[in-house]
């Protein structure tokens, strides 16, 4: 080793020692301690379910869905709805600015060569004599790195880290949402269809009612008015069936929408009879006495969580403005006047410039940092009590709806049962000359009614079934096993 290498070892090691010896040596930041839940400990509309139900959570979305072309539409809107992209890009560059942030904390070296050839005429030298120097360099530099004697750039650091996490937090919650848009919107669309064949199915038995009447009519047997009122009946199933006819292609065109690409026909809802007799949807009764912390393991809380660390570290960044920042900038490396002689020995050349600043007056802009930094984090604590009070009426309501679903479901399939016997005796009545035909519309339009209404019921028991996955904090997930194999999100400390 020469001589001239090891005196630039000596003059690299002595420029990052002080590094190593001082940064890190204190952190302003508040202690962390997550706040408590500002809701009940339990829902009470949970008592009396199963007490062995799994978690939501835990349950994939690939199990949960009964239907198989369900299924695949929900595959095929991961793969290319634009606001599922939207949120792992940002995952990237969320990455990115941490990497960014991270780089602050390690000294930055490099390397350097240069050159300088100078002329100076004897009429401004001292000796009168014209001059010529010349200069090589090569050397290893160290630019105004921060010695983080108060943590700044380390709060800094924690801060980017806890975007970074509530960012991938805010992927799984766009994940959960999408999840179930797409199966609401495909449900939506199998319920509009029931709908247009039941006005369609109404539509072609009133037309054979009116053509009834309307012989009847010629034969002199009916009056002018029950011809007139079944020409109605006729006119307000024809009205229907048009405007369902619109709503399920408004309905398929969400659908694609949300999937972010064309739906194939083989993933479209089934046959009217197939999705009556099969829910589309697993129903997952809640556990007994279901506690309210399950909701910390949802993505928008535990984001908005990480948000609240984050300024916690902020403020711990704009303390250590009050301190002083030392900055190191120094460099090691070999001069010669010739290139022949820029590594011979004798040619190390050193230069090592430390900096302090110590802040004496700048018109109060730290306190007022500062202060933006703490009314930052009490926002955030705010808006994580909300966050959590808003989750907890979610699953509150959903709930309550599932509560009453069953019973609600009962009473309608009775009601559409004891309905239609009705509209049976009283056509049966007309035909026999016992009853007007104002009876036989009141009745079938009372049949109508009660039909849409079980239809329009039975989309809201598997919404409901949707909603209670969805606000327990499940669907990110693809598969249960997947769910076994990975622990939950947690937060780090700070």
């Amino acid at each position: 080793m020469t001589r001239h290498t090891a005196s630039s070892r000596r003059a690299t090691f002595g420029l990052l020692l002080p590094a190593a010896l001082l940064a890190g040596c204190v952190n302003l930041a508040p202690q962390y301690t997550q706040p408590a839940a500002p809701v009940p400990a339990a829902w009470t509309s949970a008592a009396g379910a199963d007490t062995a139900a799994p978690a939501a959570r835990d349950i994939g979305w690939r199990d949960f869905f009964v239907d198989a072309r369900l299924r695949g539409v929900v595959e095929l809107a991961l793969a290319n709805n634009r606001d599922a992209r939207v949120a792992a890009l940002n995952i990237d560059r969320a990455l990115a600015q941490y990497g960014i942030s991270r780089a602050a904390a390690f000294p930055a070296l490099g390397l350097g060569a240069g050159g300088n050839r100078t002329r100076t005429p004897g009429g401004v030298s001292a000796s009168g004599v014209s001059r010529t120097a010349t200069q090589y360099n090569v050397s290893l530099g160290l630019t105004a790195y921060e010695l983080d004697l108060f943590g700044r750039v380390r709060n800094l650091n924690e801060a980017a880290l806890e975007s970074y996490f509530g960012t991938e937090d805010a992927r799984r919650g766009t994940q959960i949402s999408l999840v179930a848009e797409v199966a609401t919107a495909w449900l939506v669309l199998a319920t509009d269809q029931q709908r247009l064949q039941l006005a369609r199915d109404t539509l072609a038995s009133r037309q054979k009612s009116y053509d009834l009447i309307k012989r009847s009519y010629e034969l002199g047997a009916q009056s002018g008015l029950a011809l007139a009122q079944a020409q109605t009946t006729v006119d307000t199933a024809r009205a229907d069936a048009a405007a369902f006819d619109s709503q399920v292609e408004q309905s398929r065109n969400a659908l694609t929408l949300l999937v972010g690409t064309a739906v194939p026909p083989a993933l479209l809802p089934p046959p009217i009879t197939e999705i009556a007799q099969a829910p589309a949807a697993q129903l997952l009764p809640p556990p007994a006495e279901l506690p309210s912390s399950v909701l910390q393991q949802r993505p928008d809380v535990l984001a908005a969580e990480h948000a609240l660390r984050a300024s916690n570290a902020n403020i711990g960044a704009a303390r250590a403005a009050f301190y002083p920042r030392i900055t190191l900038t120094g460099s090691a490396g070999t001069a010669s006047s010739s290139l022949s002689g820029l590594f011979k020995d004798g040619s190390a050349a050193w230069s090592f410039a430390p900096s302090i600043n110590l802040p004496i007056f700048d018109a109060g802009l730290n306190r007022a940092n500062l202060g933006v930094a703490q009314a930052q984090q009490q926002i955030q604590l705010a808006s994580y009590e909300k966050t959590l009070q808003v989750a907890f009426r979610e699953v509150a309501d959903a709930l309550a709806a599932r509560r009453t679903l069953g019973e609600r479901l009962a009473a309608q399939q009775s009601l559409v049962a004891a309905t239609t016997r009705a509209f049976e005796l009283s056509d049966a009545l007309f035909k026999s000359g016992g009853a007007a035909y104002l009876d036989v519309l009141d009745a079938q339009r009372s049949l109508y009614t009660v039909q849409q209404s079980l239809i329009s019921l039975q989309l809201i028991e598997q919404a409901n079934r949707l909603t209670l996955y969805k606000v327990l904090g499940g669907g990110w997930r693809e598969t249960t096993e997947q769910a076994a194999g990975n622990a939950a999100p947690v937060s780090t400390g700070g």
